[in-house]
């Protein structure tokens, strides 16, 4: 028999001894390197803007005597029945009385690049979105009588 390999065996062979060289070359590297120097912080970049001690036993005997602090959530919600004349500048400015706007889109046909009707708007807090649902639901936009309600996830 004779030590015959393709030239495509001898090929992955001479591949997997360079990978390997490669490997240890890293390996030895990475130990001439030595450990990483890990960044030194403070307690309170760790803690963040936790409460004293005092503070929580104060809010823990008398609740109402305590400011809260929640942070904001924004809220997606649906816009329905639009006109095509509509832009997501349009839906700001509409939407941008009732509270600050994260974020507004009209919805666009993929082949054609048409309006399809409908967008969204994100309201950057959760306490506007009622009343601008209130003010905005039938209201009339660019000709069209409009239907805003909270936006709800589509099953796919």
């Amino acid at each position: 028999m004779s030590n015959y390999h393709s030239p495509g065996k001898r090929q992955r062979e001479t591949n997997q001894a360079r990978k390997k060289q490669e490997k240890a070359q890293e390996r030895l590297d990475k130990r001439a390197r030595g450990p990483k120097e890990l960044p030194v912080v403070s307690a309170s970049e760790i803690h963040g803007n936790l409460p004293s001690i005092e503070d929580a036993m104060r809010a823990i005997e008398n609740p109402s005597s305590v400011e809260r602090f929640a942070s904001t959530i924004a809220v997606r919600l649906f816009v329905g029945s639009l006109s095509d004349a509509v832009t997501e500048a349009d839906l700001r400015a509409a939407f941008g009385a009732f509270g600050p706007v994260a974020d507004a889109v009209v919805m666009v046909d993929r082949d054609t690049g048409s309006p399809r009707g409908f967008g969204f708007v994100t309201m950057s807090s959760r306490k506007d979105a009622p009343k601008a649902i209130e003010a905005l639901n039938g209201s009339e936009l660019k000709g069209h009588s409009i239907v805003v309600n909270v936006a709800t996830e589509r099953g796919r």
